[in-house]
């Protein structure tokens, strides 16, 4: 249970001549914004001046590592050593913390992407190396992960402060772990239940698995998906959700 939340999106996942997201729209209703490095999505410009939007609505600023996939959109499973996924995130999260400090402003928090954030969740090994590349660039970073994952332990282990993170539209498995995007039931697609969900995740600490069973569960972040149909609606449907239920919404860097 909680009388705060955090609302994260994915955001500067657009690169070149490619424009993915509604970030322009969302902006006004999130209070941290998890910025593609370049891997999955992004470029320098984009990196660049999304920072500078997210300073500008007062958004907490966070690095978004993923899979060198930009066909797959970091959302495929890359057979990668410890030593690998410790560079990779070394180089992207180096890179955003570099934009951010040439304008001024501090980075919040890191959030891996898409199949390197799910399958660190459940690899010890793979959630050490990221955690020590966060701890080792910036040691004041949050590191977000799902509940109960090896993201969040391994994060506490090397030293960090980490954040638990929930999703609004995605569905879980009876063990917290979130349905696979594969299956048909992987989202929630009415946004009035989506909504539901996410206030009783975040007042109560309990969500509905697929089975139909109640499992207790951690929030801290919740997440919104920047590339949906209808993000900047769901995304101001979900903050006046929040602060009708009488739950404060911040960036989860902020005291």
């Amino acid at each position: 249970m909680t009388s705060r939340v955090d609302i994260n999106c994915d955001m500067g996942e657009s690169f070149g001549a490619y424009r993915i997201g509604a970030d322009d729209e969302v902006f006004p209703f999130i209070t941290s914004a998890n910025i593609a490095c370049g891997f999955h999505g992004g470029d320098p410009g984009v990196m660049r001046t999304t920072i500078a939007k997210a300073a500008a609505h007062k958004v907490g600023i966070g690095a978004h590592p993923g899979f060198q996939d930009l066909i797959g959109f970091g959302r495929r499973s890359m057979d990668v050593t410890p030593e690998e996924a410790y560079d990779l995130v070394v180089y992207q999260v180096g890179a955003l913390l570099g934009f951010a400090r040439a304008a001024g402003v501090s980075m919040q928090h890191v959030k891996a992407h898409g199949a390197l954030y799910n399958m660190a969740a459940v690899s010890a090994p793979l959630s050490g190396a990221i955690a020590r590349a966060v701890h080792d660039v910036d040691a004041s970073l949050i590191l977000f992960g799902l509940p109960g994952s090896h993201l969040v332990s391994e994060g506490e282990r090397a030293g960090l402060r980490t954040a638990c993170e929930v999703f609004a539209d995605r569905n879980y498995m009876p063990d917290g772990s979130l349905v696979s995007r594969r299956r048909n039931d992987a989202f929630v697609h009415d946004a009035n239940e989506a909504v539901e969900r996410a206030i009783r995740m975040a007042r109560d600490g309990k969500v509905r698995a697929v089975d139909g069973s109640d499992i207790d569960i951690r929030v801290d972040t919740i997440c919104i998906h920047g590339d949906g149909a209808h993000a900047a609606e769901f995304a101001q449907r979900l903050r006046s959700g929040f602060e009708a239920a009488g739950i404060a919404v911040r960036p989860v860097g902020e005291a």
